[in-house]
C-alpha cells in the first residue's frame, strides 16, 4: 500500500487565514483543556499545534515531520485529551439513561490478562516512544494538560523495578505513556491490555529506528485494533520509516513544519576550531566568563561525558553528567537538578538528553560534533524555545571540519567561525 498524504502546509495556512495570528480558544478546545494551558501561559499554538489539532479532532490519520523542540507533544496530547473527555462524557450520558455501554472482551487475544488478580487496564490511548526521559516528560505534559479532565495516565519504562508502575495499571488508567521493551514486558506478564486502544501515537519514530526499537514495535502494533487512530511523528525521513508510515496508517494528513534542515533564528551559532588537546580549558574559559548562564553541553560518548564532568570538576565548576548508564534515579535527580537551576551546567550524550525540555537554556556546547549533520540540530534546538534567544557554541577539531561542511549545507547557513589558540 502506499499512502497519498494530504499535504497541510504552512505555507496554504497563512494564505487561508490572511496571516492572521490564531489563538487556542479559536481551536475548539474544551474548557478544561483550555483552562490548564491558560496557565501554563499558552495563548497562541505553534504552527504544528495550529495544523494539527484540528486535523487530530477529526480523527484522522497523521504522518508529521517536525523536530524536538516545535511543540509537538501538545499538538497530539490536547485533542487526544479532548477526544477522550467526550468519550468519557458520552458514556457516562448513556449509563445515566440506562444504555449499555460496550466493555472489552476478557478473552480477546490482544493483550490477555494471564491473572484474574491483575486488573485489565481499559487503555484508550497508548503514546510509544525512545526513552524512559522522553516518556516522563511526555507525562508530565499529559498531567498538566489534562489536569482538570479527571482522565488518567501513566508512563512505564524500563531500568526501573515494576511495582510501582504495574500498581498504577491495576487501578486502571486512560492513557498510557511507554517505552517499547517495557511495555511488551508487561503485555506478556498480562498487566496490559491494548484491546480498546482507540489513538496510537509513534513519537520520534526515527529515534526508535536507530535504538532497534522498530521491531519491537511492530510486535506491539499486533496487540491494537485495527479501527484506531495513527498518529506518527518523526524529525527525519529514512526509507524504513517510509515504509513503516505506508503500512499502518491509513489516507493520513501529512503535516510538515520546521524542517530538519532548518535551524531557529534566535540561536546564534559560532564554531571554535580547536585542536583536541585544547578543548578542555576552552570549555573551563566559556563556562567562567558567561558564569550566570545555564548549558547544555554534549559530548559524542558516555566515557566521555564522565571525563568531560571530572575535568570541570577539577577546575572547580559544579557539573552533572547524563547518559545510558546512569540509574534511573541518577538520571532523573540530575535532570531534577538542572530544570530547577541547582546545576548550572549538565554534560549529556544525544539519546540521555532527549528528555530535557528547559525553557530558558541559556548556552548550547557540541564538545563533539554530531557523527549526522541532522543531529546538530536537534541539539541547538535545545535553546531559544519558547520565544527567548540561545546560543549554540561548536568545537571543531581538523579532521572534523568536513561536519561542519555538511552542517552548513543542511542548513544554508554559514556559521560564524573563531580560530582558538591555546
Amino acid at each position: 500500500m502506499v499512502i497519498h498524504p494530504v499535504n497541510y502546509s504552512l505555507n496554504r495556512l497563512h494564505k487561508q487565514v490572511f496571516n492572521h495570528i490564531m489563538t487556542f480558544n479559536e481551536l475548539n478546545i474544551a474548557d478544561p483543556i483550555l483552562r490548564a494551558i491558560g496557565e501554563k501561559g499558552y495563548i497562541e499554538p505553534t504552527p504544528i499545534q495550529t495544523e494539527a489539532i484540528p486535523v487530530i479532532l477529526q480523527k484522522k490519520d497523521i504522518f508529521g515531520i517536525a523536530q524536538t523542540g516545535t511543540g509537538k507533544t501538545a499538538a497530539f496530547a490536547i485533542p487526544i485529551l479532548q477526544s477522550l473527555l467526550e468519550e468519557k462524557e458520552t458514556a457516562s450520558q448513556k449509563t445515566e439513561s440506562g444504555e449499555e455501554v460496550n466493555k472489552p472482551k476478557r478473552s480477546d487475544r490482544r493483550g490477555r490478562n494471564h491473572d484474574k488478580n491483575k486488573a485489565i487496564t481499559k487503555i484508550k490511548a497508548l503514546v510509544i516512544t525512545s526513552t524512559r526521559e522522553l516518556a516522563l516528560q511526555i507525562s508530565e505534559d499529559f498531567s498538566d494538560y489534562g489536569k482538570f479532565t479527571g482522565l488518567r495516565h501513566t508512563a512505564i519504562f524500563g531500568g526501573v523495578k515494576k511495582g510501582a508502575q504495574t500498581e498504577k495499571l491495576k487501578h486502571g488508567i486512560d492513557i498510557l505513556i511507554a517505552t517499547p521493551g517495557r511495555l511488551l514486558d508487561l503485555i506478556n506478564q498480562g498487566f496490559v491490555n491494548l484491546g480498546s486502544i482507540k489513538h496510537l501515537v509513534l513519537d520520534e519514530a526515527d529515534r526508535m529506528l536507530d535504538m532497534g526499537f522498530i521491531t519491537d514495535v511492530r510486535r506491539i502494533l499486533k496487540y491494537i485494533p485495527e479501527d484506531r487512530q495513527t498518529l506518527l511523528f518523526s524529525a527525519t525521513l529514512p526509507k524504513d520509516i517510509v515504509y513503516l508510515s505506508n503500512s499502518i496508517l491509513k489516507n493520513p494528513a501529512k503535516i510538515e513544519v520546521t524542517p530538519v534542515s532548518s535551524t531557529v533564528d534566535v540561536i546564534d551559532q559560532c564554531i571554535y576550531f580547536v585542536e583536541k588537546p585544547d578543548k578542555k580549558q576552552l570549555l573551563i574559559s566559556l563556562i567562567k566568563k558567561e558564569a550566570d548562564k545555564t548549558m547544555l553541553v554534549f559530548s559524542r560518548t558516555k566515557h566521555g561525558a564522565d571525563y568531560i564532568t571530572r575535568a570541570l570538576k577539577k577546575a572547580g565548576i559544579q557539573s552533572e553528567s547524563i547518559h545510558g548508564d546512569k540509574s534511573q534515579v541518577q538520571r532523573q535527580k540530575a535532570l531534577s537538578n538542572f530544570k530547577t537551576g541547582k546545576t548550572r551546567i549538565m554534560v549529556a550524550t544525544d539519546i540521555a538528553a532527549r528528555g530535557i525540555d528547559i525553557k530558558e537554556l541559556n548556552i548550547v556546547i557540541n564538545y563533539d560534533l554530531p557523527d549526522v549533520a541532522e543531529t546538530y540540530v536537534h541539539r541547538i534546538g535545545r535553546t531559544g524555545r519558547a520565544g527567548h534567544s540561545g546560543t549554540a557554541l561548536t568545537f571543531c577539531t581538523q579532521e572534523e571540519h568536513m561536519k561542519v561542511k555538511e552542517i552548513q549545507e543542511l542548513t544554508g547557513k554559514k556559521i560564524e567561525t573563531i580560530l582558538h589558540t591555546a
